[in-house]
């Protein structure tokens, strides 16, 4: 779908969207990922965000504001795998911000753990009362798949019952439309992709999607605990740069 563009805010048209990619907020001394980072260290990034006159919302809303030409000043901020330190430590940091997200999350793997992560510590995941406390707070809710796997390496059947299972519970879960999903790994083929449209979603998160684009598949980048102002001038200004346009936005 093409967007309408307000002619007043020219540097929206073919931009690319700034979409953040955390994971865990928590203790990071034990992070051989790098997908930590401790609730200060948020805080301070979205607050580097905010002086900056840049303010962090779902990807529902950033979608939105974009296809009304409203777009400016506005980035997705997304955490992936649905830990539950979302709501001890990043749900509050949002709050005081006055911040919005969207969290992907994986129903199949409901009060468990990182268990496809073979170093590291074991993370606990939310539950499904967790899900439904954040969905209550504002945070809009997506699919990371039912137990995150490689789409690219799924059969069939697992990649219905990943995309079109997971969205089916998770609306159930939340009580609000699912129209999100993010790519596992943030890997994908044209394969994944057109399941992920098969399976109703309106939009997909990836990481680096490659010569695949469009709203199914958005490219992010990785927020970790190393990323001072520094860094985050240098990576919010060479996103523009390297990036292609998404089409339809």
């Amino acid at each position: 779908m093409a967007s309408s563009v307000d002619p007043a805010d020219p540097a929206e048209t073919g931009s690319v969207p700034f979409i953040a990619m955390y994971h865990s907020v928590g203790d990071c001394s034990d992070d051989p990922y790098r997908v930590t980072v401790t609730p200060d260290r948020l805080e301070r990034q979205l607050k580097w965000l905010a002086r900056r006159g840049l303010r962090g919302v779902s990807m529902a809303a950033l979608l939105a504001a974009r296809t009304r030409g409203r777009g400016r000043g506005l980035v997705g901020l997304t955490f992936d795998d649905g830990y539950a330190d979302f709501v001890d430590h990043a749900l509050p940091v949002l709050r005081r911000m006055d911040f919005g997200a969207t969290l992907f999350v994986l129903p199949g793997r409901l009060g468990g753990d990182n268990a496809w992560d073979p170093l590291g510590p074991r993370k606990p995941l939310l539950t499904a009362a967790g899900i439904r406390h954040a969905a209550d707070e504002g945070v809009e809710i997506g699919s990371h798949g039912m137990t995150h796997v490689d789409l690219t390496e799924a059969d069939d059947l697992t990649l219905k019952r990943e995309t079109i299972e997971s969205r089916a519970l998770l609306s159930e879960l939340s009580g609000a439309p699912v129209d999100g999903f993010c790519y596992p790994y943030g890997t994908i083929d044209r394969r994944a992709v057109d399941a992920v449209r098969d399976a109703g979603y309106a939009y997909a998160c990836a990481i680096d999607p490659g010569p695949l684009g469009g709203r199914l598949a958005l490219p992010r980048v990785h927020i970790g605990q190393n990323d001072n102002a520094v860094r985050l001038f240098l990576k919010h200004r060479l996103h523009r740069l390297r990036r292609r346009p998404v089409e339809g936005l």
